[in-house]
């Protein structure tokens, strides 16, 4: 096994911990001894054993003169865990590869600390899916302002995410239904448009293999068109932190809070998400409508696309993935990156990052 594949691993083990280690990060490690594995570990829960020490645990005497090869800078400090360079250390690991720094000034030094042990540390292997792996960690430290937000579409081939009559329920197959609750068991907070609620009526929860260790907060940016109270949201209120965003004045605010939401007043979108960011929300998943997906895109506060493509055509009748935006001219179009395309069943996914 060399190194590159090692890394390939280490993130591979690193998403077990998905929906489970926020605010933490995602981090997987591998302990190479002459090519060999020797122990593997990932950080499968918040306040649990931390990658390195798991790996360490399973390679016991032969991490002695071994190759750490992690997904994030081994933390310095000591926190719910005691800190992992050290650990590294006094196991007698060589050399350790990481992928990215630690961006987080608390934790971060762990690459001096082992370079300071006399132990070789090298970085940048793999640090492309790195980053795209702890997108959401590296955001909250590189604009702490706002959540990272991603923008999740089930849509036709012709771009549209319901048909002529407004119904949307299924585009998608079932595999990518599944992938969906798989996605939202990592973010702090499901978004949708008022518009969506009311056509759709989303009970906007996380039902898959992964049990969110903080169930996500329920979004929904209710703009000027009404939220009838008989909808599941705003009938659950209650039992599921739900947080409405509104436009300054809305008389139906106080009902809404009586039903057990959390109302909050923003002018523009981009208050609203400096509102939900000042609420503790890190992450966001937007999952339509067509009109909220326009205005984000529109005002540049989507990190991330993740479409889903069903092999099918809805024609001009249907209902556009992204609505009342004018878009800007294709020299001036913005670049996006795709990072991921797969089958998802019989649907297609696609996932971009901004540039």
């Amino acid at each position: 096994m060399t190194e590159a594949e090692a890394m390939h691993r280490a993130l591979e083990l690193a998403w077990r911990g998905w929906g489970r280690v926020a605010p933490n990060p995602l981090v997987g490690c591998v302990l190479l001894r002459a090519g060999e594995s020797v122990g593997e570990g990932w950080h499968a829960e918040y306040g649990g054993w931390h990658a390195e020490r798991m790996a360490l645990e399973e390679a016991g005497g032969r991490a002695r003169g071994a190759t750490a090869v992690v997904t994030l800078e081994p933390c310095a400090h000591s926190g719910k865990q005691p800190p992992c360079a050290d650990a590294l250390a006094a196991a007698g690991v060589a050399r350790v590869v990481v992928a990215v720094a630690d961006p987080n000034p608390e934790a971060a030094g762990g690459a001096a600390r082992l370079r300071q042990a006399g132990i070789v540390v090298e970085m940048g292997c793999g640090a492309e899916a790195a980053r795209h792996q702890n997108a959401a960690f590296l955001h909250r430290f590189r604009v702490p302002t706002r959540p990272w937000i991603v923008l999740k579409l089930a849509m036709s081939l012709d771009a549209r995410i319901a048909d002529a009559t407004g119904r949307s329920q299924w585009i998608s197959g079932p595999e990518a239904r599944e992938w969906v609750h798989w996605l939202r068991a990592g973010f702090d907070a499901l978004g949708v448009g008022g518009a969506t609620v009311r056509a759709d009526d989303p009970s906007l929860t996380v039902r898959g293999s992964v049990v969110p260790r903080v169930p996500p907060r329920r979004v929904v940016f209710a703009g000027h068109g009404p939220l009838p109270a008989d909808r599941r949201i705003l009938r659950t209120a209650a039992e599921v932190p739900t947080v409405i965003v509104a436009p300054p004045g809305r008389p139906e605010k106080a009902s809404w809070a009586a039903a057990g939401a959390t109302v909050l007043e923003a002018g523009s979108l981009g208050e609203a998400m400096e509102r939900l960011g000042g609420a503790g929300v890190a992450s966001l998943l937007v999952e339509g409508g067509g009109r909220l997906a326009g205005a984000l895109l529109e005002s540049g506060l989507v990190d991330r696309c993740c479409l889903i493509q069903a092999p099918l055509f809805l024609g001009a009748a249907g209902v556009p993935a992204v609505a009342g935006w004018p878009g800007s001219p294709l020299e001036q179009a913005a670049a996006w990156t795709v990072t991921e395309r797969r089958p998802l069943g019989r649907d297609t996914l696609l996932i971009l990052d901004r540039d």
